[in-house]
């Protein structure tokens, strides 16, 4: 798929819940920060982490994985490194059934685990942050 402003605008109008995979406390991390931004721009943000699982960050319990994610969800969005993509995908694609959107962060691609979503009819953005794209398309 080709991430054009316009398909990107799309997918940011109209997510809404973002399970966001890599979520850090650590306020020094970028999975902390865009969490921050998302949350602050309305969107309901599900960190996942299975170190922090059971806590409460964001107004949302850190859910351990995926599978502990039981609401639909939109999109998410990976803050792992490129090679460990592919199972987070998979794993999105088997316990998620609305979701719309795989998202890479930035410094983040795996054409494997792009292939197989997009099989499925998922959008897929690679290496792209939403904290940079949002205010550069004026969203």
């Amino acid at each position: 798929m080709r991430e054009t402003d316009a398909v990107l605008t799309e997918i940011l109008n109209n997510t809404k819940v973002i399970a966001l995979v890599g979520w850090s406390p650590n306020p020094d991390r970028a999975s902390n920060h865009v969490a921050l931004f998302l949350k602050a721009r309305g969107y309901r943000v599900i960190p996942v982490n299975p170190g922090q699982a059971g806590q409460v960050a964001l107004g949302e319990v850190v859910r351990a994985s995926l599978a502990d994610i039981a609401e639909p969800v939109d999109m998410v969005e990976i803050f792992r490194r490129s090679e460990a993509v592919l199972p987070v995908v998979q794993k999105a694609l088997a316990q998620l059934p609305g979701l719309r959107t795989i998202w890479m962060q930035l410094g983040v691609q795996n054409a494997e685990a792009a292939a197989l979503a997009e099989a499925r009819g998922v959008q897929v953005v690679q290496n792209r942050c939403p904290a940079i794209e949002i205010p550069r398309l004026g969203l």
